[in-house]
């Protein structure tokens, strides 16, 4: 996907960073759909291939952030042309999400709202976690550590391998 937000860009009439209107997901749906047809893309398309796609360009996201340390909101300090990388490498990530959820029929914009629903039935407002250690949380017992870190989720008990 390298490059060709620059040529959707252009292609759009808008060059890269100019102001555009805002976009909905169905709009990059088809914007990455018909990229993709008119390369001939869609035979490389398959959903593997756009997740280990993305997977790479998840990766290339992390070595932006890898030696900075704990980043603060808003990212001061940081240079325009780093900010710059990071929008581009977040781009990168999200149009192949957008494209590997389109390639496999599922509608990103709805499955992401069910999901922030059943976090809230998951997490109501009032619960408060004093600690953001998911090891205090699994010796604590606290059922909502996400995944489970290796438990049964049905009873909690710790299995064989299991890092306390």
């Amino acid at each position: 996907m390298d490059g060709g937000g620059k040529q959707a860009a252009s292609a759009a009439g808008k060059g890269v960073g100019e102001a555009a209107p805002a976009v909905t997901l169905e709009d990059l749906r088809k914007r990455m759909a018909d990229f993709a047809k008119e390369r001939d893309w869609d035979q490389f398309h398959s959903p593997r291939n756009l997740l280990l796609a993305m997977v790479g360009e998840v990766g290339e996201l992390s070595e932006i952030f890898q030696w900075k340390g704990e980043v603060p909101r808003g990212l001061p300090g940081w240079e325009a042309r780093e900010t710059e990388h990071l929008g581009e490498e977040l781009a990168d990530v999200l149009l192949y999400l957008v494209r590997l959820s389109d390639m496999c029929g599922v509608d990103l914009g709805k499955a992401a709202l069910r999901k922030i629903g059943l976090n809230a039935i998951k997490h109501p407002i009032g619960k408060r976690h004093d600690t953001s250690s998911k090891k205090f949380a699994r010796r604590s017992g606290d059922d909502d550590v996400v995944g489970g870190a290796g438990r049964d989720d049905k009873d909690g008990v710790a299995r064989e391998g299991d890092k306390l």
